[in-house]
């Protein structure tokens, strides 16, 4: 009797967690294919409107993972986007860059209160003497300009640039975008871990993030996966490097890897303790310019946020202007209930991410031509706002 029980217990058990095994796989394939529906309600007239080739989208909702590819890498060969595909994803490669300089900092290499000159030494006696690290991290460095001179190509030149550079702003008064000020920021974050930059990311940051098929310099083996990409009016183009392209927009990507990055920044995956807490360190927040709390290169907006302010954060006015920046004192420590972003732009490819902590919700948007950021903004805040109803209200 005791062993016909037992069969019978166990007999039932198997069905009930077959059963459960299936309504949990139905569920997730069911809530697959909402997510689908809203991704292509949303990038397909997006594709077409702008005659974009291809696009990788992957989100993350309720802290699970989604990606969705659409159309192609190439309009010559007609390779279709794969989660392989990579993408150049321009000035989101400076989120990388602060996590880099964030953990220097976190091992003890370097201090973002000190001032630039400190590390380089052939600045010593230059404007750089009053710009700290952090003002380099967060555009208020006075005036940096949004590109290195065309003239510019080799380290010593750009030393000689930096050391006649004669600010329009005290530091810390102005946020004005730059790319040389990130970029020097990089190059110090590297020589303070006694590594070249480009190692420093690809040969110790992204295996620490587990982060397996992204690349500054894209292997030959690789170049098979790497998309085609095209201006807005549609010719084929690549990036080209320049002096700290590297530091500034150099990274190729793929989605999986870069919502991976995103889950990294929402403490969602196990990583070294002292990464994850770089990682937080780059969401303090330590101006307030316009619309936006400049975090270590992430901006954040508090949460719920509307779409009129997000436009308005990631506007051209924010990015060619100067715009007045508050230092937050002390300064904004890391909020849950924030979206954050950053986008990213070369001449033949777009990007743009999002996330929201609190709500373990974001999105990485890739794609191989370049497009209006208010176009990115607009379409990831849509698909948000319908994937998690709290983003903010509908307007």
């Amino acid at each position: 009797m005791r062993c016909g029980f037992f069969k019978r217990l166990l007999i039932s058990t198997l069905v009930s967690s077959c059963f459960i095994a299936s309504s949990t796989y139905a569920e997730s394939n069911d809530r697959r294919k909402e997510i689908a529906g809203v991704m292509d309600s949303v990038i397909r007239p997006l594709m077409q409107e702008y005659r974009i080739p291809g696009m990788a989208v992957a989100v993350i909702v309720n802290g699970e993972s989604y990606s969705y590819n659409y159309g192609v890498a190439s309009l010559k060969t007609r390779q279709p986007i794969t989660d392989k595909t990579l993408f150049e994803i321009g000035s989101a490669s400076k989120t990388f860059t602060a996590t880099l300089a964030s953990y220097a900092q976190v091992k003890g290499n370097l201090a973002l209160s000190d001032s630039a000159s400190k590390y380089l030494p052939s600045l010593r006696g230059s404007h750089f003497d009053k710009v700290s690290l952090l003002n380099l991290g967060t555009h208020t460095a006075g005036g940096l300009p949004l590109q290195v001179p065309d003239a510019i190509h080799n380290d010593d030149q750009l030393m000689d640039y930096f050391r006649q550079w004669t600010p329009s702003y005290a530091a810390g008064t102005y946020r004005v975008y730059s790319n040389p000020s990130i970029g020097m920021l990089g190059m110090i974050a590297a020589r303070s871990m006694n590594e070249p930059f480009d190692n420093a990311i690809e040969k110790k940051l992204f295996p620490m993030l587990g982060i397996t098929h992204s690349y500054i310099n894209v292997p030959t083996d690789q170049m098979k996966d790497y998309a085609q990409g095209y201006t807005k009016q549609g010719a084929p183009i690549r990036l080209s490097a320049g002096a700290l392209s590297s530091e500034a927009y150099g990274i190729k990507a793929s989605a999986p890897d870069m919502i991976r990055f995103v889950a990294a920044n929402m403490q969602m995956i196990k990583i070294d303790s002292d990464l994850q807490r770089a990682i937080n360190g780059t969401h303090t927040g330590y101006f307030k310019a316009g619309e936006i709390t400049q975090d270590l290169i992430w901006e954040q907006y508090p949460y719920p946020v509307e779409l009129k302010t997000l436009l308005a954060g990631n506007s051209d006015a924010m990015a060619y202007q100067a715009t007045k920046a508050t230092e937050i004192i002390p300064p904004l420590q890391p909020q849950a209930n924030a979206l954050i972003n950053k986008t990213g732009s070369t001449n033949g490819f777009a990007t743009y991410v999002a996330f929201v902590p609190a709500q373990k919700l974001g999105i990485v948007m890739l794609a191989n031509k370049n497009y209006p950021i208010a176009q990115r903004v607009t379409a990831a805040y849509q698909i948000l706002t319908r994937l998690g109803p709290q983003v903010g209200p509908k307007d």
